[in-house]
């Protein structure tokens, strides 16, 4: 292209020889045009998606059903987020099913069943409500004693598109029984004022976490409770957060919206109503608050990126 040739507005200025290999790949994009490259649409925008507890559901067969949005998101898939993939598997009564992800972290919820994960040394028994993670190269098989759904988060997106494999373990195997949890989420509630935090909810976090204070040194997991008639007000973060409703009576449901106004309240909300056993995304950057109408709690479980972001400094984690 020479010094007079005209570009069309946005258009990339290409090197001055197609030839040359070690040119050919290079481009020049005028900053305006190229800063932000979601805002223009060239980057795909991250979906408010749910996902219904029919994927998984009546499955009379051993499998994995990925709760895949990738073809949206311009991204190799299977993916829920850039960074991560989120899936609901099924595992028959005495079957058992082996993984082996391409990932840093492995997070698992028992939704429904009991059984065991070995692999490598490791030998965990677990039931319903527990939570595990298993780092980086460690093959598991997870056998079904009971039918089972587990709700499992991996980070193999991200790997993808970074195009490397993990190398080491930055955590070890670790286990959250459901009474562990389900004790510990009680005395939070129970405290004095609880009903004026942002969120009733517990944080998990493996003891190698020193600085982000996350489940895996990627993955962010939180298991909270809405009271009966409860407004937990609107929050928001950089981080995709992979939402998992446990158990939700009807009633139960989460604003979502680009601003608030004055008195601190979501403008033109999406509602997005809760399942129990299903799923959906919050994308990043958008103000969300859950509401409970109904008389009974509802328990959530999301599961973010937040470990990365935090780790990055980019979280920005506000509050209304």
């Amino acid at each position: 292209m020479s010094d007079t040739e005209v570009r069309e507005p946005g258009q990339p200025h290409r090197a001055p020889d197609p030839d040359d290999p070690l040119t050919r790949s290079a481009r020049i994009h005028e900053y305006s045009r190229a800063a932000n490259p979601v805002g223009a649409g060239i980057t795909p925008a991250i979906p408010l998606r749910q996902f219904p507890a029919s994927l998984h559901e009546g499955l009379t067969e051993t499998t994995i059903v990925p709760l895949d949005v990738s073809d949206e998101l311009d991204v190799a898939g299977p993916a829920t987020s850039p960074a991560l993939c989120a899936s609901f598997v099924r595992i028959v009564a005495g079957g058992w099913l082996d993984t082996a992800p391409v990932a840093t972290s492995e997070f698992i919820y028992v939704l429904t069943g009991s059984g065991s994960t070995e692999g490598d040394g490791l030998h965990l028994a677990w039931g319903r409500g527990d939570v595990f993670v298993l780092p980086a190269g460690l093959a598991a098989r997870h056998r079904a004693a009971q039918d089972t759904t587990f709700y499992r988060v991996t980070d193999e997106p991200l790997l993808r598109h970074l195009g490397v494999v993990p190398t080491d373990r930055r955590f070890p195997p670790t286990h959250f029984p459901a009474e562990w949890l389900a004790a510990e989420l009680a005395l939070v509630e129970a405290a004095p004022h609880a009903e004026d935090r942002n969120r009733i909810s517990v944080l998990l976090a493996t003891a190698e976490q020193t600085r982000t204070l996350t489940i895996t040194h990627v993955l962010w997991a939180m298991y909270g409770v809405v009271p009966p008639g409860a407004v937990q007000k609107p929050h928001r973060h950089q981080s995709v957060a992979l939402d998992l409703i446990v158990d939700a009576p009807p009633g139960c449901f989460t604003l979502v919206g680009r601003t608030l106004d004055a008195a601190g309240e979501i403008v033109d909300p999406v509602r997005v109503d809760w399942e129990s056993g299903g799923a959906f995304i919050t994308p990043p950057g958008l103000w969300h608050a859950h509401h409970n109408t109904s008389s009974a709690p509802a328990y959530l479980l999301p599961v973010q990126d937040a470990g990365l972001h935090t780790h990055l400094r980019t979280l920005d984690i506000r509050f209304a």
